[in-house]
């Protein structure tokens, strides 16, 4: 396992820029973060709670990626972190950041000196067809929560689906479905909803990977979209064509 190192935070400073350092402050920042500085053949340790005293209950692994950040302590906001002098800033305890992977398998708290920007969530800017299958998902669920009651139409409604799904999908919804193909259950709750393209494969062979994560009733669970450009469309226009639940699919 990786070294935990009692270093102050200011040693971290002057290898991290001014927005690393203050989205690791606050908790906020990118929306993926990776492992840096873990030896290939080691693992960065993942804890009950920040510091080396708490109890090792996992470990991510030396190019782990898409990791989220839920918080970091000792907690500043950036304009609290900016008043601070030079001093206090040196004095500060060593930064332990809560984060998550990605398939909601393995949470718990890392030093900070161990983690940096995902610098592979840039990919998007490289490929619009990927972005563009990510934004599809993102509607598809912002229009779901903001249905809310049975007076507004949502994006499961037959009618409402074409602008979401293949014509074999928007079929199997005016026929009634038991689970949400969203949620994969009958009943949801959901909190902490992220939308991304798949962390391998996004694209491949003309098809779209894009992963939705969430807890529902917290209990993590993962959907994955399948999207293909459908040419019958005029003009052709990115649809969704499979969801992938554990144990099951839709249409």
């Amino acid at each position: 396992m990786a070294s935990i190192t009692g270093n102050l935070v200011a040693a971290s400073l002057l290898i991290l820029t001014p927005t690393v350092v203050q989205a690791q402050m606050d908790g906020h920042g990118p929306d993926a973060w990776q492992v840096t500085g873990v030896a290939p053949n080691d693992m960065l340790n993942v804890r009950t709670g920040p510091g080396t005293g708490h109890l090792v209950i996992g470990a991510v692994a030396p190019d782990a990626k898409g990791l989220r950040m839920v918080t970091c302590v000792p907690f500043l906001t950036r304009q609290a972190y900016r008043d601070l002098t030079e001093t206090q800033r040196a004095n500060l305890p060593p930064r332990w950041c809560l984060i998550e992977s990605p398939d909601l398998v393995t949470m718990g708290w890392v030093s900070a000196n161990y983690l940096q920007e995902d610098a592979s969530a840039g990919r998007l800017d490289l490929d619009p067809l990927v972005a563009e299958g990510v934004a599809l998902v993102r509607r598809l669920y912002d229009r779901q929560f903001d249905a809310g009651d049975a007076d507004t139409e949502g994006p499961l409604h037959p009618s409402a689906a074409r602008a979401y799904f293949f014509p074999d999908g928007v079929a199997r919804l005016a026929q009634g479905v038991q689970a949400d193909p969203l949620f994969g259950t009958q009943d949801a709750d959901v909190t902490d909803l992220q939308v991304a393209p798949a962390p391998e494969r996004a694209m491949f062979r003309g098809m779209i990977s894009v992963h939705a994560t969430f807890r529902n009733f917290g209990h993590p669970q993962r959907a994955v979209f399948r999207l293909r450009v459908d040419g019958a469309r005029d003009p052709p226009a990115l649809r969704v064509m499979r969801v992938e639940h554990e144990g099951w699919t839709f249409p």
